[in-house]
């Protein structure tokens, strides 16, 4: 089958609208006041990332004359033309949310934004005196004249350009203040009565920095930088042939991080307040184009929104939710090996926020870590806490002589420099550290006990779609699946070998591993599908995941569709498959839940004539996943874990007021509640399914055969 260029959506424009999505919901004057500037703030962080990652490619693919179409049948010039149009859209509706809703609801609940200029004298006073002890001592002021070039200015950070008088006809010398990024952005109020940007702290008392000469003019301005290279850094050494020296992957990641804080600027910020004189002269200083500048009449740096520092207000926010303990998991005794007997009982489905990850999976590394019987422990980290306590269980488990071996994924994007610290100190502590694959990243989420019983050893996993962390635990949608089937574990152990080893095995029979086995498989699985549908047979696949943009994949589902399979995909974010086009994709529904977890799961469940075969683990349908990753995929097999994930599914299928369809020409609507019907939101029904299930108390749970020793 011929698939032209107009059946799927552009992968970048899609991005964006998600990110449309996650505006609604802080547009929404239902969701709670602090939850909308949170989600304000998260919108900030969203289009921080999209001109980072995405705007700074597309415009090295124009530097270079590249005319190469993607998804959806655009030029780079004419993807970024249309990116620019979007992102200006969005951030004028942020603008107006936060301007004419947010601020004005903050100061009715009693916690304003204020101005500074807005200020009683007795307050100001108090801040003079703040700025004085506080932040006066840690400003650098930078002049710009024939001695002094024009500074470096890092990405991310608020600035202050300030026109200082100089001389006897006062011609105007620029001065650059880099307004520091290690004090609070939203400086609290004397008595409680609000908070005002530091910034503008900083302005209202620059004649402390400048006692002769009296600033003509103060303004507020941030500039973002790419966040990658001209080429991959690892794929460019290996070529070279530079990696063979051991260890020159640290080195080669640092050089690149150090390289990113000089990137080329991708946007500049402004007051609304900034002339176009001086604008333009800062564009032409950062090299950048008048479609770089962007004029923000809110807030600039909206993404500090989500660290306004406010304590208590619960009417303000969400109603509060706790993580529950696993019903199986509730009753076991304080002795560290009693959570690998519970295992040993049948498969454990962990699903995340709702299940609490600290005594579940945090428990199950902290046990083996404690218990005298585990011989070894294995983890991939592709992201972790600050302060993580999985670290912390490591790190005591090789203290107490245990085999600890773990995989630290230093490239994974914004995370490289804290990977390579806790590589550095596992590695002091005798745990033996591999820094991930060459050119691959490993995106593989899953940890591997060893435990010594009686006359022989059995092997039990962890096999999750989250990272290792368990601060996103609390606010990302996550499964995992606790587990001592033998060969899971036998081939999850096989893929620790492989990537520890750096030496491939041949093909897995039960896990899906990519980059070799991956796309394959699940190729055949929806084939299959396609073949059912075509006999009449019972068919269908239901597709939970972030991301859908592999163009085979989503040919493939075009063909299944084609063969009368109903295909449900549950998509968070950018989906590239056109759904519900006559002819293409009549039977395919794409949809997707934004509320106030972020969706993180994978399932994926296939019909099978009758027979449904499900898995879960850690990759998308995304071209990245399936070929320049090593991710795992697992078939589920405990029958009681297979009714879990299908009764989740069922869950989403039935909201009527947090999914969002997606139509045929990509637009995106918001489910109703029909007239008469009660609102079902997946998120809030999840969380009352696992009270429920609480109450009710552990299931009963049959005993596994005799295991294979291993």
């Amino acid at each position: 089958m011929r698939v032209d260029d107009d059946s799927f959506f552009n992968r970048e424009l899609s991005w964006l609208g998600f990110a449309r999505r996650v505006l609604s919901l802080a547009q929404r004057p239902e969701v709670p006041l602090l939850e909308r500037v949170k989600f304000a703030g998260i919108m900030g962080m969203l289009h921080d990332e999209f001109f980072m990652k995405r705007v700074s490619g597309l415009k090295r693919q124009v530097k270079k004359g590249s005319r190469k179409l993607s998804l959806g049948g655009l030029t780079p010039e004419q993807e970024l033309v249309a990116c620019r149009a979007e992102l200006v859209s969005q951030a004028g509706a942020l603008d107006r949310l936060v301007r004419e809703e947010l601020r004005p609801g903050l100061k009715r609940a009693g916690l304003p934004l204020l101005d500074h200029a807005e200020l009683p004298p007795e307050v100001s006073a108090a801040l003079r005196q703040h700025f004085v002890e506080n932040v006066l001592p840690i400003l650098t002021p930078l002049a710009v004249d024939a001695e002094h070039p024009f500074p470096f200015i890092s990405s991310g950070t608020l600035n202050l350009g300030v026109l200082v008088p100089v001389g006897e006809r006062g011609k105007p010398r620029f001065v650059r203040i880099k307004v520091p990024d290690n004090r609070p952005r939203w400086v609290a109020l004397p008595g409680g009565i609000g908070f005002v940007p530091v910034e503008q702290v900083i302005a209202a008392n620059l004649d402390l920095l400048f006692p002769t000469s009296t600033p003509a003019e103060v303004h507020t301005f941030r500039v973002t930088r790419g966040a990658e290279g001209e080429a991959d850094p690892i794929e460019q050494a290996t070529d070279a042939g530079e990696v063979e020296e051991p260890g020159r992957i640290l080195r080669i990641v640092a050089d690149e991080l150090k390289a990113r804080r000089f990137a080329g600027v991708v946007r500049l910020e402004v007051s609304p307040d900034m002339p176009d004189r001086l604008a333009g002269w800062l564009c032409r200083r950062l090299e950048i184009v008048e479609e770089d500048l962007y004029r923000t009449t809110s807030v600039i740096g909206v993404a500090d929104l989500m660290r306004l520092p406010v304590s208590g207000r619960p009417e303000l926010r969400f109603p509060p939710h706790e993580p529950a303990t696993h019903p199986r998991l509730r009753a076991l005794a304080p002795r560290a090996g009693a959570i690998f007997e519970e295992i040993a009982r049948g498969d454990v489905l962990i699903h995340h926020p709702y299940d609490s990850f600290d005594t579940s999976v945090l428990r199950f590394l902290a046990s083996a870590a404690e218990d005298p019987a585990v011989l070894s422990i294995k983890l991939t980290i592709y992201r972790t806490s600050s302060d993580s306590p999985i670290v912390k269980a490591l790190v005591e488990a090789a203290r107490r002589g245990k085999q600890v071996a773990v995989l630290v994924e230093v490239t994974a994007r914004f995370d490289e420099a804290p990977n390579i610290a806790w590589g550095r100190l596992l590695e002091n502590e005798g745990v033996h550290v591999a820094y991930g694959v060459e050119r691959l990243k490993t995106h593989v989420k899953t940890a591997l006990v060893v435990r010594e019983e009686g006359q022989r050893l059995r092997r039990y996993a962890h096999v999750g779609s989250g990272n290792y962390h368990t601060g996103t635990a609390r606010l990302y949608e996550d499964l995992g699946i606790l587990t001592c089937d033998p060969e899971i574990c036998g081939e999850a152990a096989a893929l620790f070998d492989e990537l520890t080893g750096a030496t491939p095995r041949g093909a897995y029979r039960s896990i899906l591993v990519a980059p070799r086995f991956m796309r394959e498989r699940f190729v055949e699985l929806i084939r299959r599908e396609a073949d059912h549908g075509n006999a009449g047979r019972p068919s269908g696949i239901d597709a939970k995941m972030n991301q859908l943009q592999d163009r085979e994949m989503i040919r493939e589902l075009y063909l299944a569709s084609q063969a009368g399979v109903p295909i449900r995909l549950n998509v968070r974010g950018l989906c590239c498959l056109r759904p519900g086009v006559p002819g293409l994709s009549e039977t395919i529904s794409v949809f997707g839940v934004v509320d106030r977890f972020l969706e993180h799961s994978r399932i994926y469940r296939f019909e099978n004539g009758g027979a449904p075969e499900l898995f879960i683990g850690s990759a998308d349908w995304m071209k990245r996943n399936l070929d320049g990753r090593v991710e795992m995929i697992v078939p589920v097999k405990d029958p009681e874990v297979k009714r879990g994930l299908q009764a989740i599914l069922r869950v989403y299928e039935r909201d009527n007021s947090s999914v969002w369809d997606c139509r045929p020409d990509g637009t995106y609507c918001r489910r109703s509640v029909p007239e008469g019907a009660e609102p079902v939101a997946a998120q809030a029904e999840l969380i009352r399914l696992a009270a429920e299930e609480g109450r009710r108390g552990a299931p009963a749970v049959r005993r596994r055969g005799r295991p294979r020793e291993s």
